[in-house]
Order: structure tokens, then sequence, then C-alpha cells
């Protein structure tokens, strides 16, 4: 197992595109993986390509970018009654999480990653899970991301090394991260070439495309508008 290679979750959002952009400064491989689930939001997917083609073209980035994976979890999505599988309003549910939660989502993408990595031969797990600023969903808690790990080693009796680069920012620090990462030129391109509504909204905003109500275009306005210098 290469012990300098990655395999970033790489959804088409802002995390995930921070992640990749983190991956590539650190690793000398680094390979993508996405899931087709039936969500609701699915042009993050159409996006992630043409995001991928802008890192390979920056200048000691594009030689470390390998493979890309998508993979169908149709089943996730036949399981799942939630607002980003379904035709339903985003509400908060009576156990206090809105219903925009997948269940298991996270821990079904982390273990066919790692499944992946494991024929891959690529020791690094990572992924955009938060618990700073984030919409309460228990698979995104650094708790869930370590007992993960463990049980993921255990169970492929492996060593993979699972990194979640933004567990503890907010996203005004998730924008001066990749502004660390690869300057306004970076910034520029998660901006306005990744995608996190929730209802797959492409209306533009000056923090990038979405409807601009649900919980996901809220967080990510806010911290533009933190890393911006405005008042939120």
């Amino acid at each position: 197992m290469r012990e300098d290679a990655a395999l970033v979750l790489f959804s088409g959002g802002q995390d995930s595109a921070t992640c990749l952009a983190w991956a590539l400064d650190r690793f000398e491989l680094v390979e993508t993986i996405s899931f087709d689930y039936g969500q609701r939001h699915r042009v993050e997917l159409d996006m992630r390509g043409a995001f991928r083609d802008a890192l390979a073209r920056h200048e000691g980035w594009g030689a470390r970018l390998g493979a890309d994976h998508l993979l169908a979890l149709d089943a996730l999505g036949a399981v799942s009654d939630t607002a980003l599988t379904r035709d339903a309003a985003i509400t908060l549910q009576a156990n206090g999480l809105p219903s925009t939660f997948v269940p298991g989502r996270n821990l079904l993408f982390l273990t066919f990653a790692a499944a992946l990595a494991y024929r891959r031969g690529l020791k690094h797990l990572v992924a955009g899970m938060c618990e700073t600023d984030y919409s309460g969903y228990p698979d995104c808690r650094d708790d869930t991301l370590k007992a993960l790990q463990v049980a993921i080693n255990l169970g492929m009796d492996a060593r993979f090394v699972l990194h979640a680069p933004l567990m503890w920012l907010d996203k005004a620090d998730t924008w001066r991260l990749a502004e660390r990462l690869g300057g306004a030129a970076l910034v520029e391109a998660i901006r306005a070439g990744t995608h996190s509504c929730y209802l797959g909204d492409r209306t533009p905003h000056d923090w990038g495309g979405g409807c601009g109500a649900c919980p996901a275009c809220d967080l990510r306005a806010r911290g533009w508008r933190r890393y911006m210098g405005e008042t939120a």
C-alpha cells in the first residue's frame, strides 16, 4: 500500500473540492471517488469533471492527479426517504435532524472508498466531513470517523489513515484554506465551479450557484461573507 497516495471523496461541492486541493498539496498520487445515489442535487456530479480539469492544469498538481471513480449506489436512494433523495420540503424532524440527513450515507461512502483504496493500494482516505459549520449530521462527527477508521482497518486487516482536514474549520476558514493552498485562482475555481445547493439550483450569487435559501446555501453564503470581511 502506497504511503504517498490518497483517495479523496470528491462530490463536486465546496468542501470536497478544498479537500482535493489539500490532498494534492501533500501526496504524490491522488485519486478521486464519488457516488451517484439518486441525489436530488445531482448537478454536483456534472460539475466534477470541469473542476478536476482545472486542477489538472495547476503547475505541480496536474502530475499528481490520478484516476477518477464514480460508483452507483442506487440502493441508498431506494431505502432513503429524505429531502435529498425525494422531491420533499426541507424541514426539521422530530429527532432534531434536518430532513436532508441520509442515514448511513457517509458510512457507506467511506466503506466503499476503503474497498476501492484497498484494491488500488492507496493508504490515505480524505473526506470533507465537518462538525463546526454543518447541518448536525451524526455521520459527520469526529467520533464517527474515528470509530469508522478502526472498524474499516479491523475488517480489512489494513492500516488506512482517514483524514478530515475541515473537521474543526468553519466555512470562512475553509475558504481561507483554499486561498492558502492555491491562491485567488483556487478560490475562484471553487466559488464558480462547485455546487453545494441541496435543491440543485444554479442561480448565480457572489458565493456561487444555488437557491440561496436551503441550509447548504446558507452555510456557504455566510462563510463567504465572513471570508470577504462582511458582517454575516
